[in-house]
């Protein structure tokens, strides 16, 4: 007999048929085909391009502030919107790493438990029924997510490769534009690992403020930059500041994934506005880790030190996979390499989708990556693959080739 309870879900989540969808979502088909591969290879080292966080802990004087700060009484109790001290060297990080001035502590920054948090909540504060938020695609789709439980839409922009992977905001109807509330963007880019232009910024502050729309720029990647980019941020732009906010997290640039801490800053009111719906839905990270962020944010050769090894593994995994045949391009930000798939193997089978590629190099070759046919057909590589050394870097490539080489790749 069916619980009653069957029928209580929220259409939101699917509603009396909450729980009994068949369909699953990719990276839960990224879960399961991992574990079939290991069934399949026992004996074959499983190659795990596909997981989007850091291979490492954080640096030893973040863990060590964190002990030291959690057996401190004072920091025991509630954080709710987050310690004083924390905001403070927020602003001083966007100064000192992003030249960002003038941010006001008080006013303008805010802490998150993780910018998940923070894209979750902040459509609470802006979206009702009928509203709009934009979306670029492939992305992350948390924001847009939340949109649409509160009844409101999403309007997709795709990310392209003719145009460098930045939305084309002259794409987007007038009608939309009217109706958008929010903007939703995402630099250094998951999956495609493209950066922003400051012309490009100083283009979405023109938009957002010709069409009275609020940016929330995710900056998750901001400071993952090599090859001579410079870290930048949307709130470096004038203007910036008055059309939207950005969101920063320690995440990956200090391998603080599991820590969950983040930080809105910008516009005063978006801020106060993110708060307010903050305040009503979690009591604050723990102040030890916050003291812990303030470590992190104070030490930004940190995040240096990370990069100088994505660098050198972005760069063995492009000449690697040029050697197959494919066009991969080195990025000049995150830990992401995003690859046109090929149409297939000569004299073999054929690839139509890069989840059919993806899945070809699961099952087949035991190599792990994300697929993603939202706007073309590309399969995302990490390169927080396991290795512990350099050398043990070249090794995993050099495999990776050693699987790859059997077969001839049609482009």
């Amino acid at each position: 007999m069916e619980s009653f309870i069957q029928n209580m879900f929220a259409e939101r989540i699917g509603g009396s048929n909450f729980g009994k969808e068949t369909v699953l979502y990719k990276f839960e088909k990224i879960k399961r085909a991992k574990a079939k591969a290991r069934e399949l290879h026992p004996d074959m080292e499983l190659i795990d391009m596909g997981v989007g966080e850091p291979d490492e802990k954080a640096d030893m004087g973040i863990i060590g502030t964190l002990a030291y700060e959690a057996g401190k009484d004072e920091n025991r109790g509630y954080a709710d919107n987050g310690i004083y001290e924390f905001k403070v060297a927020a602003a001083k990080y966007l100064e000192r790493v992003f030249g960002v001035k003038g941010i006001n502590p008080d006013t303008e920054v805010n802490h998150a438990i993780g910018s998940k948090s923070a894209l979750a909540l902040l459509p609470y504060a802006f979206i009702n029924p009928g509203d709009v938020t934009i979306m670029t695609v492939p992305g992350y789709p948390v924001l847009g997510t939340i949109t649409k439980w509160l009844g409101g839409e999403v309007y997709n922009v795709p990310l392209l490769k003719e145009n460098n992977f930045l939305p084309d905001l002259s794409s987007i109807p007038e009608d939309i534009r009217k109706r958008a509330k929010l903007m939703y963007l995402n630099y250094p880019n998951n999956p495609c690992g493209a950066v922003a232009t400051k012309e490009f910024f100083e283009e979405v502050v023109e938009f957002a403020a010709k069409n009275n729309i609020i940016v929330v720029h995710d900056a998750a990647y901001a400071a993952l930059v090599f090859d001579g980019y410079k870290p930048l941020s949307f709130l470096s732009v004038d203007g910036a500041k008055e059309v939207g906010v950005e969101i920063h997290s320690l995440s990956k640039a200090y391998n603080m994934t599991g820590w969950r801490l983040a930080f809105v800053a910008g516009n005063e009111l978006v801020v106060k506005a993110f708060a307010a719906v903050k305040d009503n839905n979690d009591s604050g990270q723990f102040k030890a880790i916050q003291k812990a962020g303030i470590y992190a944010l104070e030490h930004p050769e940190i995040t240096e030190r990370i990069n100088e090894k994505y660098s050198r593994r972005h760069d063995l995994l492009v000449k690697t996979l040029r050697e197959l045949g494919f066009d991969a391009q080195k990025p000049k930000g995150s830990f992401y390499l995003y690859v046109e798939i090929p149409k297939g193997i000569k004299g073999g089978r054929r690839f139509e989708t890069a989840e059919e590629f993806s899945e070809y190099l699961i099952t087949e070759k035991c190599i792990s990556t994300v697929p993603w046919d939202d706007a073309g057909h590309f399969v995302r590589f990490s390169v927080t693959f396991e290795a512990k050394t350099p050398e043990d870097e070249i090794r995993v490539m050099e495999e990776l080739k050693r699987r790859l080489s059997d077969v001839e790749f049609e482009f």
